[in-house]
């Protein structure tokens, strides 16, 4: 007798798949018909919600919440269904990964405040060990940064020749001596500021600050050697 080959197992289906979507579009559909959206909601869509929960929860680990991990699930879930109107299909993005987002930005939110919360009214010992040293790396940098001032203050026109060149390295010796000021120090926003100080296009600003790039590299290890910059000069 001929063995029977064993046949594919079937495909698992997805805990969050379109028909749970489905089942939240006509949810929110019928919003005076209360009793067929909490029949909509018990049959069709709250066991996704609770597994979605659970997921984040576990997947991200987060750290400063003292509830329970049901009560914390619970909480996530009852987030869930309180935003569960804003959610539009009709913009393209599927309902898992719209209410994903909602879930972890609601956990990363709680948990920044009940971080916020322990260091005011825990003992904080460890905490305080990172951020003394978070403060010592901080100095160190605002040390360091100064004497990358003094240095490019001393040595711009032997670094450079051009005279757009010099124009752009001393925008940016400048937004170094305001950078306590600026609260978005990013490339862009930086490449925006130059460009409003020297009128140059942004190809000039890029040549220049790969050239500080490869002295920077240089300045960071004669400063770990010496501990200062002054009376160093190695122009590329």
């Amino acid at each position: 007798m001929a063995k029977r080959k064993p046949g594919r197992k079937p495909k698992r289906k997805p805990y969050f798949g379109m028909d749970v979507q489905d089942a939240i579009v006509r949810y929110n559909d019928n919003p005076e018909n209360f009793p067929m959206r909490n029949k909509i909601y018990q049959e069709e869509i709250h066991a996704a919600f609770d597994k979605l929960a659970e997921n984040i929860i576990n997947t991200f680990k987060f750290s400063y919440f003292d509830d329970p991990f049901e009560d914390v699930k619970n909480e996530v879930v009852a987030f869930l269904v309180i935003n569960m109107h804003k959610y539009d299909h009709t913009k393209g993005s599927k309902a898992f990964s719209y209410f994903s987002v909602v879930a972890k930005n609601y956990l990363i939110l709680h948990n920044n405040n009940n971080y916020k919360k322990y260091k005011t009214h825990k003992d904080v010992s460890v905490l305080n060990k990172y951020h003394n040293s978070d403060e010592k790396h901080a100095e160190f940098i605002d040390d360091f940064t100064e004497e990358i001032i003094l240095y490019l203050e001393e040595n711009v026109n032997g670094i450079f020749k051009n005279k757009d060149d010099i124009k752009i390295a001393y925008s940016i010796i400048e937004l170094l001596k305001k950078r306590h000021d600026i609260e978005n120090f990013n490339k862009k926003a930086i490449y925006i500021l130059i460009r409003e100080m020297t009128d140059v296009k942004t190809s000039q600003i890029t040549r220049v600050t790969n050239k500080l790039k490869k002295h920077y590299r240089i300045m960071v290890n004669k400063y770990d050697k010496h501990g200062t910059l002054s009376s160093h000069k190695f122009f590329l």
